[in-house]
């Protein structure tokens, strides 16, 4: 059989002007780099201009998220982690454990935190997400871990919960954002 028509032969098997079926890229969720700074930025203060579920009210700048990964940077236990979520190619969201408070007693318990990119919530990305967050967590001597989840919200609520985290209270009207008060719901995942 010459070359040509081995080539026609395999050719014949794919039908023209149909694209082939691509394997479905599953999310990738790893640790954070400095590379990824510019992204939860940008993912981050999407939430906080017109949304109540960050308290924060002015844009992170970079110079100051490169500021708060280096508290990361820095932990030799392993209790402040930040992982991302990578689906279609790039990051969609990221997870975090961040000192619970400043005092040295604290210092076995964390507050979580996750966020997506508005476009990929609802997809099934936070639970694998927060799932390795608390994995990560589990192996570093954690004793609790607690996420404060401005209100409402409650698909933050549900996933929380699926990971196995349980309701420890609600801090009434505690901020104002948006020309309103926000309660913030209390969930704590013990290890």
């Amino acid at each position: 059989m010459g070359r040509e028509h081995q080539l026609r032969a395999c050719n014949s098997a794919i039908p023209l002007g149909r694209p082939l079926p691509l394997p479905a890229m599953e999310p990738i969720i790893r640790k954070a780099t400095s590379d990824d700074l510019a992204r939860i930025n940008e993912i981050y203060n999407d939430y906080i201009v017109d949304n109540h579920t960050s308290f924060d009210t002015d844009p992170w700048t970079l110079s100051e998220r490169r500021e708060w990964f280096t508290k990361y940077q820095e932990d030799d236990v392993g209790r402040y982690q930040v992982l991302v979520l990578q689906a279609g190619g790039r990051v969609v969201g990221f997870a975090s454990s961040s000192p619970f408070r400043p005092k040295a007693a604290y210092d076995t318990s964390v507050e979580t935190t996750i966020v997506l990119e508005q476009a990929a919530t609802g997809q099934g990305h936070g639970q694998p997400l927060m799932e390795a967050l608390v994995g990560q967590l589990a192996a570093s001597g954690v004793h609790r871990a607690y996420a404060l989840i401005a209100l409402p919200n409650e698909p933050s609520i549900k996933l929380h919960a699926r990971v196995g985290y349980q309701s420890v209270g609600t801090l009434d009207e505690v901020g104002h954002k948006l020309d309103q008060f926000h309660s913030v719901h209390i969930m704590e995942l013990r290890f």
